[in-house]
């Protein structure tokens, strides 16, 4: 009688061929697919929760926070019912995919695949770069694109705290996800007609950050102002919170960047050296510019500079040589300081919309600049790494380079365009609905008129200092009143 064979020592979990490691599975690659997305949601829940909570006057400290805790909800929700597919699926339009969801198994399970499209050469026969097929599921890969979907949203609210009306702002977000993020998502990311005619944007400059920065400032001016003695000081409540929050987001910034090659490879590398260079320069720059003509170097200047550096690098990072991401850092922390500072105050259609965090200034003026930058400096080795089209190249380059830095401002304009008209619909639409702005009761209130809810309650503040002349609390609801 034949003996039976030995069982087999490795558990199936690890098996490769068993179902759960199938033969195409890299375990290293989605390993660091997942830590990246955890990473970028990191940046949103708790990083700009708790910056937002923090930077803010201590009466908006709540509703600020709990902003940005709503959208990266929503957006979870949105994405997989829709919006993936809207970004990164089969297309409809040159600059749109057919919605759809991306919640069963059959989906989720297999390899990954993104774009729904075939680069091909000018004759339209030959391929040039085919659909790319990382090594690890389609769940890796819808998640790693939502915390992008969702920190998007988030920057854009920092542009309207302490002034919108939160149910106005329920019904935004799933809106304006659905109408322009996944337009530019799609044309830039998911095998669109930029994406097709080789604009730059290695990670987002332009599919997050310039769209965040228009679409925030856009929103702005429909939402209204802030009451004036808040635009007038609008002190942060916290700001220690404001640099552990501002931390968080630098360091996820590895996970934003380094994620985006889809796998642990040599350009991903070179995108979080070149992020982490580009984001020191810029904050140094910008301190020293609020010592030279401020006399006093700022934290949360310092924290804006932080910012700019990142969002500059972000179109360009595994893209460009680390002398490069000087370079750029060295712009992101002057050209977004200089049109805060000073351009800001003297230009009347900046100065009438109050973006209450400089959004358009450290994420519009910073995407636009460091996509320009990148059609000037992008290497082309580093570009054959990672890019579709064959033979990119920046400017400094010579070849195709000059004709690159046009393909980035004509990209950028797509960007800017689409989301002031989409962006002024969905308020014009919302508007007929509910206030986009909250009533003059709760915006002399804050958040205790609000939620019924306080970010501090402290013995002996039974009121904020705002708020005495009115003699009155709001009541507690709901969870409140229990705890």
């Amino acid at each position: 009688m034949a003996a039976s064979p030995p069982p087999n020592p490795v558990p199936v979990a690890y098996q490769g061929g068993a179902g759960a490691v199938p033969v195409w599975l890299n375990k290293g690659d989605n390993a660091w697919q997942m830590v990246a997305a955890t990473l970028v949601g990191l940046q949103s829940v708790p990083g700009l929760v708790i910056l937002y909570g923090s930077i803010v006057k201590k009466k908006w400290a709540v509703n600020s926070a709990f902003m940005a805790l709503y959208a990266f909800a929503a957006v979870v929700i949105c994405w997989v019912s829709w919006a993936y597919r809207m970004s990164f699926g089969d297309k409809l339009l040159r600059f749109w995919g057919k919605a759809g969801p991306a919640l069963g198994q059959k989906f989720l399970i297999n390899q990954a695949a993104l774009p729904e499209s075939t680069h091909y050469f000018s004759d339209h026969k030959t391929v040039e770069a085919p659909e790319a097929t990382p090594w690890y599921p389609m769940a890796t890969m819808v998640w790693f694109q939502c915390v992008f979907a969702a920190i998007t949203l988030i920057l854009l609210a920092g542009s309207v705290l302490g002034r919108m009306n939160f149910k106005a702002w329920m019904m935004f977000v799933p809106l304006w996800l659905t109408f322009s993020y996944t337009v530019g998502a799609f044309s830039l990311f998911g095998g669109g007609f930029l994406f097709h005619w080789g604009v730059m944007d290695y990670s987002g400059g332009y599919v997050i950050h310039l769209s965040s920065g228009i679409a925030g400032f856009t929103t702005a001016y429909w939402v209204g102002p802030r009451l004036k003695k808040d635009r007038e000081r609008f002190p942060p409540n916290n700001v220690l919170l404001v640099l552990a929050g501002a931390g968080l987001l630098w360091m996820g910034w590895a996970g934003f960047n380094g994620g985006d090659p889809y796998a642990a490879n040599t350009d991903s590398s070179m995108a979080v050296l070149n992020t982490n260079i580009c984001a020191a320069t810029s904050l140094l720059v910008w301190t020293w510019l609020d010592i030279i003509f401020f006399e006093k170097p700022s934290v949360i200047g310092a924290v804006q500079g932080m910012i700019t550096g990142l969002v500059c690098i972000t179109p360009a990072a595994g893209l460009v040589q680390g002398w490069a991401a000087i370079v750029m850092g060295v712009m992101s922390g002057s050209v977004p300081w200089f049109t805060m500072m000073i351009v800001d105050k003297r230009w009347k259609l900046l100065s009438a919309v109050d973006d209450t965090l400089g959004v358009f200034h450290t994420h519009a003026v910073a995407g636009f600049l460091g996509g320009v930058l990148t059609g000037l400096f992008a290497e082309p080795e580093l570009c054959a790494l990672f890019l579709p089209v064959t033979n990119s190249r920046g400017g400094v380059y010579g070849g195709s380079g000059g004709m690159q830095i046009l393909k980035q401002i004509v990209g950028a304009l797509f960007i800017i365009g689409w989301n002031i008209v989409v962006t002024s619909i969905i308020c014009l639409v919302l508007r007929c609905i509910v206030p986009l702005r909250m009533p003059e009761e709760q915006l002399l209130i804050g958040d205790d008129a609000v939620h019924g809810e306080e970010a501090y309650a402290l013995w002996g503040d039974e009121l904020d200092s705002d708020d005495t002349s009115h003699g009155q609390r709001y009541p507690s609801s709901g969870v409140t009143q229990v705890v």
